[in-house]
This record gives structure tokens, sequence and C-alpha cells, in this order.
């Protein structure tokens, strides 16, 4: 399952080691034998000559920053090239699209860039620089360059990777398996697509992994001309934050992890431990219904509202809804749409409406808009999904494996156990293999961090977000106790509590003071009333 770009994604590591330095210095060490050599055996000119032409080689690009348009946002955007492989600098390069909403403060009162990013693996992120430069205290946020990207692969990136535009389309075989039959069926879906991926870009994949988006991210950096960077990372980019300090701690100035993924689990283990919290919070969400009996009339207790979520799911199975002009709503649609109230309870009411109605009066005009606005699949993004969390550390590649584990998570965990194993089962069946560890994260010697953490959060479970944080000794905890949300700063409706510690912590570096690992808590919003 994804961990979701604040839309849905996961995580991943480091599988050609961790080599931009090494790389770089070995690239810069044959760039000066060469010159020596030339020295030796020519004019001392030329090996001046050389000289130069080298430092003009690895000196970092100047942006080109032009009025864009992002998301109805006016901003500013710039593209940068990378390499596409950083063993090999000089080599092929990719294109990365940025945006930015420049500082306003005056000169003297600016602290720098601050690198946002929403989350994914997949989740494009030009359009979080004007969100967040929205949601934070205006005169924080004018103290920043606040600068979005679309990581490699993503969106306006260049190549934007597509491993089969029409994997999404039409009505898909549902995500339980009714046999084996069925569950063969859907195995051969996930082997297409693992092949799918490989034909169209077998050349890009060894090099999509969280590690080679870090070094991006310090590309960035050296565009931009800064000798540290501040950053500012949901769900997946929390990953993508950790790996950014472990490989270039000293280059990080100040960094907010909302919503924190465990790295240590990365990807398999965390996304099991995914599929547990998820039925918490469609619990939570079948409970709220039953509450609001009154208005949706689904049943006054969780047990029967779980009764009624259960015959629609079964009755689409059946009879899939059509569209008279779009979707066609089967179980994996719905099931697609109703796994977004576990990322958000400010999604109750829509979904409860559109499912009372379908039951009530089988209309499909509610969860056909619902799915439209929440469910629909981005291939763009699930391609890169694949792309870095297959890549980041190697799979189990034994199905027998897959089949048994969510076959035991099913029996008490069911609602999201197969869609998550079906989500990621090209895995499997992946051409690049990763390494046999996920990227070993290292805190030591790091900046103060702040980390915000709802305690009842399904795309990164609590317990993750803790394990993380133990790695990062210098990393200070925001409980927001009671919090199912995923992603708790800087929201609609927001939260001031939390919105506090992160505006205090970009305007000074403010940390709270407690010991241990939650060293500060917030109350969690009300839930929605059925009205929205």
């Amino acid at each position: 399952m994804t961990v979701m770009p604040l839309t849905r994604g996961l995580l991943r590591a480091l599988p050609r080691g961790r080599a931009t330095l090494t790389a770089v210095a070995l690239s810069c060490a044959a760039t000066m034998l060469a010159a020596c050599t030339s020295a030796s055996s020519s004019a001392p000119d030329a090996a001046k000559a050389a000289g130069n032409a080298a430092a003009k080689a690895s000196a970092p690009q100047r942006l080109d920053w032009q009025p864009c348009t992002v998301s109805g946002a006016s901003m500013q955007c710039a593209s940068l090239a990378v390499p596409l492989d950083y063993r090999h600098p000089s080599g092929q390069k990719i294109t990365l699209a940025l945006s930015m909403v420049p500082a306003t403060a005056p000169q003297d009162q600016r602290q720098g860039d601050l690198l946002v990013n929403p989350g994914g693996p997949g989740g494009a992120g030009r359009y979080l620089a004007a969100s967040a430069a929205f949601s934070l205290d205006q005169k924080v946020a004018s103290e920043y360059n606040i600068i979005g990207f679309d990581p490699r692969g993503v969106g306006a990136s260049v190549p934007a990777l597509h491993c089969d535009p029409s994997f999404f389309a039409g009505v898909r075989p549902d995500y339980i398996p009714a046999n084996q039959a069925a569950e063969q069926a859907l195995i051969g879906r996930a082997k297409v697509y693992a092949a799918g991926c490989e034909h169209r870009f077998g050349w890009l994949l060894p090099y999509m992994t969280t590690a080679d988006s870090a070094r991006d991210m310090d590309s960035i950096r050296a565009a931009l001309g800064q000798p540290k960077i501040s950053y500012l990372g949901y769900s997946y980019g929390t990953y993508l934050g950790q790996a950014y300090a472990t490989l270039f701690g000293s280059r990080v100035r100040r960094m907010v992890l909302d919503s924190t993924v465990d790295p240590q689990g990365a990807w398999y283990a965390d996304n099991i431990s995914q599929d547990y919290v998820f039925e918490s919070r469609i619990q939570a969400f079948f409970a709220w219904v039953a509450a609001h009996a009154a208005t949706y009339g689904l049943g006054t207790t969780r047990a029967q509202v779980q009764q009624a979520w259960y015959r629609a799911r079964a009755e689409l199975t059946a009879h899939p809804a059509d569209g008279a002009s779009g979707p066609t709503i089967g179980p994996d649609e719905f099931d697609d749409t109703m796994l977004q109230g576990g990322y958000s309870n400010t999604l109750w009411p829509g979904l409860a409406a559109a499912l009372a109605a379908y039951l009530h009066t089988r209309s499909t005009k509610g969860l056909l808009s619902e799915y439209k606005a929440l469910g629909g699949q981005n291939e763009n993004e699930f391609a890169v999904y694949n792309a870095v969390e297959c890549s980041d550390v190697n799979w189990p590649r034994n199905w027998a494996k897959w089949d048994a584990d969510t076959r035991r998570v099913y029996r008490t965990a069911p609602f999201e156990a197969w869609d998550n194993a079906w989500f990621n089962a090209a895995c499997a069946f992946w051409p690049v293999h990763g390494p046999a560890e996920p990227l070993a994260i290292k805190g030591a010697g790091l900046p103060p961090i702040l980390m915000i953490q709802g305690s009842l959060d399904a795309a990164t479970p609590y317990q993750g977000a803790q394990a993380a944080h133990k790695l990062l000794p210098s990393a200070r905890m925001v409980v927001v106790e009671g919090g199912g949300n995923h992603g708790q700063s800087l929201q609609q409706p927001p939260n001031l509590c939390v919105n506090s510690y992160v505006n205090d912590y970009f305007a000074t570096g403010a940390l709270p003071h407690r010991s241990g690992l939650v060293n500060a808590t917030c109350p969690a919003l009300p839930d929605p009333s059925p009205n929205g």
C-alpha cells in the first residue's frame, strides 16, 4: 500500500551502496589523474586547460526560474538535469521538474531554502510548495524559498515512468481471490505489469531507488547554491528525508518528518503492519457511521454497518456500477475509494453518504463521484511506487510466502490484506533485485529534527515511527494522541497545536524539551459531523 502523497504510497532503500560522495570523489580523482598525465607529457598550459574543463563540467547548474502555474497556483518553475547513475556523474542525464514560492522577507531575515515532499513513492511534489507556503505561518513562510519537486520518473520530470497505461482501465479482478484460479489470474497481472516495466523502461529501473532520489535532493541543493537545506517530508517523504540525512547529514539545516516510515521494515514488513492498523481505521469509520444512524440509516452498531459495507461490496462484485460517461465501480474500485477514509476522517461524511445512497436507493452517483475524487489510480504514480519499493530492497520471490502471510493477516484484518498484497505483488517478479537489507539509517551527528506522529495512523503506524525515532537521537516527537489521520501538520482543518510546533521550529529551531520517545503531545481534532 502506498504511504500516500497526502494520496497513496509507501517506501525503500539503497541497492548500489552509499556512494554519492565516493563516486564523485573517484570521478574527480580520475579527472585529476588525466590532467596530471597530460601535464607530464605536454605543455603546462594543457594541464591547466584540462583542469579548467573539469571544473566547468563539475560546476553545479544554475536554475532558470520562470513563472508557471501548478495545480492552479502561481509559482516559479525550473528544471534540473541530474545523473541517471550517480556512479557516473558525467553520463546520461534525466530531468527533474521543480517549483518555488520565493521568500519575501527582507534579505537579512531569510533562512535559506526549504525543500518539501508529499510522499508516495510516486507522488508529484511541485504543488506542495504553494500549499506549504499557504499553510505555514506567513512570517515563517516569508523567510524561506519553499521548493517542491517531482522526483525522478514522476509527473513533469523527464522521463515520466509508465509501465502499462491501461492497467487500471475497466473493472479489475476482485482483490479477494475466490479460488486458486482467481489468485493465479491476479498473479498473472502482477507478472505482466513487472514485465511491462522492464520492456518500456528497463534502462531506468535500476536507478529509481530512494537513495537515488536522496542524491537528487543534494543535486537540487547544489544547484540552489546552498551549503545546507531545510526539509519537510510527509509519509514516504519521511523515509526520503531519513535517507538524505544518512547520506548527507552535514548538509541538513532543519528537518520535519510528519507521519514517519519505519526504515527497518522497508518494505514487505511495513506493508503487513499497515494492514492491521487499516483494519482499525475502517472499524472506526463503521463505528462513526453507526453513531450517526439517524443520518445514514446503515445500522446502530459497528457490526451492523460493517455488514452493510460488505453487502455493498458483494453487490458491486456481482453487478458493477456503470457511470453514464465515466468509470465503472466494481469491488476493487469500491475498496480503493473507501480506503481513503483510512487516511483521513475528513472524508468520512462523503463516503458514508455515497454508501447509504447506494444501499438505500441504488443510486451510484455518490460512489462514482467519490471514486473520481479519491479512488482513481494514477498509473504513473503506481509505476514509480513499484519502481522504488521493488528496487530499494529485495522482496520475497516465493509467492507461497506472500500467499501464506496474506491469508494469515486476512483472518483478523481482512479489509486491506489482499488489496495491499496485490498492490505490491509486482515486487515478487520485479526485474531489478535490490539489496538483502534496506538502507541502514544513521542518525548520529544530525542537527535537531522535529517528528510529528498520529498515534492511530494506519499508513505509517505509530510503533514503526517510534522505531525510526530511536534511530534519530537528535529528533523530538510530537504525538497527536488519538490522531488517526495520515499527515498531521499544515492540514485542513488545521491542528493549531501541531502547527505551532512546526512554525516555531522552522522559525527558531525550537524543539520540545521533554525526554523519551514522546516529547510533546497534542490532542487530535474531533471526528467530523455528518454534514462534513
